[in-house]
């Protein structure tokens, strides 16, 4: 690990080295979208997924109990979040499909840390906005997506449709916790997927409050 990621693992495990007991449960209420992009992952029978900062694990098990037939690993560069994902793996049964890494999305090298060159899903929720090279996390994203997979991204949006202040507050309220909503996320993944024959398919949640991105890569050949 690179003196920059070891900086930002140790960021990441003050940050969260208390609130990955009530992480869950704090923001259950304000994490919108996750269960949608979950419920659409659809990875094919036998297939791969990779979740590109798991935190506490709840997105991993649910994934994993909605798609038995798949192969589920997780990312993370917290160390504490990743405990807490070990043992939320552990008590819901699925320890056998699922495998933990603590690694930089930035530089994740996939066949070290899985045995795998790509995967047939990708999938990030709120963790983009933790990543301060948030672009090199998820053009690295792209690449470790399979020919003929996708990749979905859920994220804060622009909140177009609310009250300035009311947008304003809520940025404010996120930067306490390191989060940096990105407001160029949608024209970047555009940008990367012109770049491999994709085009993504965008979704505005919660009058913006939520951006919901897929970009599925086209099939070899």
């Amino acid at each position: 690990m690179s003196s920059h990621s070891a900086a930002h693992a140790a960021a990441m495990d003050r940050l969260y080295r208390v609130q990955r007991h009530v992480y869950d449960i704090s923001r259950k209420y304000y994490l919108i979208g996750r269960d949608r992009m979950i419920a659409e992952l659809a990875p094919p029978v036998g297939g791969s997924v990779l979740e590109i900062g798991c935190g506490t694990g709840r997105n991993l098990v649910a994934a994993a109990k909605r798609y038995p037939q798949a192969r589920f690993y997780g990312l993370d560069i917290s160390r504490e979040m990743l405990r807490s994902a070990e043992t939320a793996v552990r008590r819901a049964g699925v320890s056998d499909r699922v495998t933990l890494i603590q690694g930089d999305a930035t530089l994740f090298d996939p066949v070290a840390g899985t045995g795998l060159p790509c995967f047939d899903r990708v999938f990030a929720s709120y963790s983009i906005s933790m990543i301060p090279p948030w672009e090199h996390a998820l053009r690295h994203a792209l690449s470790l997506t399979a020919p003929g997979g996708s990749l979905s991204v859920v994220e804060f949006g622009l909140c177009e449709g609310w009250p300035d202040w009311c947008r304003k507050a809520l940025y404010a309220w996120l930067s306490k916790f390191r989060v940096t909503p990105r407001e160029t996320l949608l024209p970047s993944l555009e940008a990367m997927a012109t770049e491999v024959g994709a085009t993504p398919k965008a979704v505005q949640l919660w009058r913006g409050y939520v951006t919901y991105v897929r970009v599925e890569r086209p099939a070899a050949g």
